[in-house]
């Protein structure tokens, strides 16, 4: 088990350095930090001053180096858009509405997919089977930024029942919830599907049939203890997939979250924040999937020995 853990381990190090250069390399692609810094009738002499200043006047190796060294000090650096704040201060300042949004919306997809999911493989060639496959065909179709524009012009600009943008209390999280909950839907709705009938076909289960066990104890005691192994490890992966993924929704709904946060710093080319933001999802779904991987190995010892 712990060489398991070291050869994962190990694997999460290195896509992390592989981020690393990909990001650094693709915040000084969107364009030069300098025309953001500088007015228009700068000077010659302003560009080699504030260019010395952040040290976009060494070599891109040098600068990445130096990036490298500052992450392991835990120094991100200072923004370009928000002068005299560090990238750090301003990612934690927007973390907890992001966290807020991924928390809900990871309640809406487990409160619609887990049940929804365990109902159609109970009611399996039915009516009720074909509307959720209908159900789960519309979920992996549709976009998130494309249910949540549609959810703005129902719900708040048609019905006015609820806000369209902002974070000013509950009811402002509902929709941009909803919108970003909905494409893990059908993903789990069809992992608990699939779990479910491979539980009701096994033998314990017709053991506890012929017993005389009532059926609604079979389901919610025998099948869905066991069926809900595999959607439940999915769910490390959905966590780290809102986190990185809000950026669209955050964005749609002017939610003043960390994907705000990275879009807003990428339209100015503030690529200190770009990076960091980026850098920080990366480790968060990194993370989220190590800790699958490992959950899976104490789950099921048949995974780590073939490590």
């Amino acid at each position: 088990m712990q060489r398991y853990i070291v050869v994962r381990l190990s694997h999460a190090l290195l896509a992390l350095f592989a981020v690393s250069i990909i990001v650094f390399s693709l915040a000084r692609v969107s364009g030069n930090p300098m025309d953001v810094l500088l007015p228009d009738d700068a000077t010659e002499q302003d560009f080699i001053q504030t260019a010395e200043l952040w040290g976009l006047d060494k070599p891109l190796h040098i600068q990445y180096l130096v990036y490298l060294s500052n992450i392991f000090r835990g120094n991100f650096g200072v923004s370009i858009k928000w002068p005299g704040q560090s990238t750090r201060d301003l990612i934690m300042a927007r973390l907890p509405a992001t966290l807020q949004l991924s928390a809900l919306s990871l309640i809406v997809a487990a409160g619609i997919a887990l049940p929804l999911g365990m109902l159609v493989a109970v009611k399996k060639d039915t009516s009720v089977d074909y509307a959720g496959k209908v159900v789960a065909l519309l979920g992996q179709s549709a976009p998130s930024f494309w249910v949540g524009v549609v959810l703005i012009w129902i719900f708040a600009v048609t019905l006015g029942w609820l806000p369209a943008s902002g974070r000013d209390g509950i009811a402002n999280i509902i929709l941009p919830a909803f919108a970003l909950g909905w494409f893990q839907v059908a993903a789990v709705m069809r992992l608990t599907r699939s779990s479910m009938l491979e539980v009701l076909d096994s033998e314990y289960v017709k053991l506890a049939r012929i017993k005389g066990i009532p059926e609604w104890k079979v389901i919610w005691k025998h099948c869905l203890r066991n069926a809900a192994i595999a959607p439940l490890t999915y769910f490390g992966f959905i966590l780290g997939g809102f986190l990185t993924g809000s950026v669209v929704i955050e964005t749609v709904f002017a939610w003043p979250g960390v994907g705000l946060l990275a879009i807003n710093a990428l339209r100015a080319r503030d690529f200190q924040v770009v990076q960091s933001v980026v850098l920080f999802f990366a480790v968060v779904y990194i993370l989220s999937n190590l800790f699958v991987d490992i959950l899976y190995a104490y789950l099921d010892p048949r995974i780590r020995y073939t490590t």
